[in-house]
C-alpha cells in the first residue's frame, strides 16, 4: 500500500514554531516514527508553503497513491482550488490538524478541504498522522 502525506504552509516549521500549540517535534522526526509503525506502507513526503504546488502534489499523488493525508494548513480556510483539487482524485484524502482549529479564532472554523476529505482528524497533535493512516488502511 503506498500512502502520500502532504503538509502545507509552515508546517516545515514544526518543532520551532509555536511549541505550545503545534509541539517539540519536527516532522521529519515524527515521519521516521510513522515509517516505523507501519513499514508494510510505502509513504512519500511533501511539503510546500506554495498553493499551486499541493494542487500540483495532490493531483500527481491522487491517481498514484491508495491514499492521502493532508494537513493543509492555514489554505484549509482560504483555498477553494485545494477543496476542488482533492475532488477530483481518484485516492482517499483524510484531513489532519494538529490543533484544534473549532477552539481557536473563528475564521478556522471554516474548511474548504472537509466536505471533500473522506474525514477529519481535528486537535490531537501528530497522532492525528497515524489515526488517518489507521482510517485508510481500514
Amino acid at each position: 500500500m503506498k500512502i502520500s502525506i502532504i503538509n502545507g504552509p509552515n508546517l516545515n516549521l514544526l518543532g520551532k514554531r509555536e511549541p505550545g500549540i503545534y509541539g517539540n517535534q519536527s516532522f521529519e522526526d515524527y515521519f521516521q516514527q510513522l515509517q516505523q509503525q507501519f513499514p508494510e506502507i510505502s509513504f512519500t513526503y511533501f511539503q510546500s508553503n506554495v498553493e499551486g504546488e499541493l494542487i500540483n502534489e495532490l493531483q500527481r499523488a491522487g491517481f498514484e497513491s491508495d491514499g492521502i493525508v493532508m494537513n493543509p494548513g492555514g489554505y484549509t480556510h482560504t483555498s477553494v482550488a485545494i477543496g476542488d483539487a482533492i475532488a477530483a482524485i481518484k485516492a482517499p484524502v483524510v484531513e489532519v490538524h494538529i490543533s484544534n482549529v473549532h477552539a481557536r479564532e473563528e475564521f478556522r472554523k471554516i474548511s474548504h478541504v472537509s466536505a471533500k476529505a473522506k474525514g477529519s482528524i481535528i486537535g490531537l497533535g501528530m497522532k492525528g498522522y497515524e489515526l488517518a493512516v489507521r482510517a485508510l488502511i481500514g
